[in-house]
């Protein structure tokens, strides 16, 4: 694989790369993370991002080293060591640092931070959404009161698990659902449906990660004049769903045009889900070229 790693502010190919065996975000999973991308070779909502990257690196009493500037210098210089055309992938890690084999964070003097940068291989032309198919899964996401779904670990096998369910099934994407049997989120993305002309996507307080594209999916929509609002969710209601789309860091906007064996409208997508995805772009270069 082709990409830059930055360990602790040293440079080094994804080969060669090191971090201590006895890393606590290796060791415990005590560690989280923000997934990025490049618009005009500049790191997107990258405020954004780091303002979720210190929420959750709180909700687990992390310390954040760096602040606002030295991040964003860090990952300009990863960036910019990175050989190869187009737009770029990056990855922030925060873990807790190296210690010992006790959960006492007393034992860890200094967090780590990892950022990994690959080519970002677009998915889809300026003119057309792409699709996918997903599963509904029997994986549920982690209850609230075992983990605060606000923190955005490094700990993914919940998400892992319900991920081989789906591939499994032959999916791009699995569907979860929360303790209460309620649509959550997906594995990897946000989850929306349209339903009559209006958005609708489920609340956080059904157990799913605030999502930075997500929240901008609520201004482009406002902007182009598409209703949109949170609403519960149920595995019901994905059978009365006009269209179905997911948004995410690297998706953008993804239309949902398979339900586990049943089809999403007519298979295609929809046209709301094509306008959002159409000015989710259009905005989001006309932000990294101001």
């Amino acid at each position: 694989m082709l990409a830059v790693v930055n360990v602790n502010g040293i440079l080094s190919n994804s080969n060669s790369a090191m971090i201590s065996v006895l890393d606590n975000g290796f060791l415990f999973g005590e560690g989280v993370y923000e997934t990025l991308r490049t618009y005009n070779r500049r790191p997107f909502l990258l405020d954004r991002h780091l303002q979720r990257l210190r929420t959750s690196a709180g909700l687990i009493s992390l310390p954040v080293p760096l602040d606002d500037t030295g991040f964003a210098s860090r990952i300009n210089e990863t960036t910019s060591a990175l050989n190869a055309p187009g737009e770029r992938y990056i990855r922030v890690l925060l873990t807790r640092g190296t210690g010992d084999l006790t959960y006492d964070p007393a034992a860890c003097s200094e967090p780590s931070i990892v950022i990994i940068v690959k080519p970002h291989v677009e998915s889809l032309s300026a003119a057309k959404v792409p699709d996918i198919k997903i599963v509904l899964s029997s994986v549920m996401r982690n209850h609230p009161d075992a983990i605060n779904p606000r923190i955005k670990s490094n700990n993914l096998l919940n998400n892992a698990l319900a991920m081989q369910e789906a591939i499994r099934q032959g999916a791009g994407e699995a569907l979860m659902r929360n303790y209460r049997g309620e649509i959550a989120e997906c594995a990897q993305s946000n989850f929306f449906v349209v339903r009559r002309g209006e958005v609708l996507t489920p609340p956080l307080d059904s157990g799913l990660l605030e999502g930075v594209t997500r929240n901008f999916i609520f201004e482009v929509a406002a902007e182009v004049g598409i209703p949109i609002r949170e609403c519960v969710l149920r595995p019901d209601d994905l059978e009365h769903a006009d269209e179905m789309f997911l948004t995410g860091t690297t998706r953008e906007v993804q239309a949902v045009t398979w339900v586990d064996t049943r089809q999403v409208g007519d298979g295609c997508p929809g046209p709301i889900t094509c306008e959002l995805g159409e000015a989710f772009r259009h905005k989001a270069h006309a932000l990294t070229t101001e």
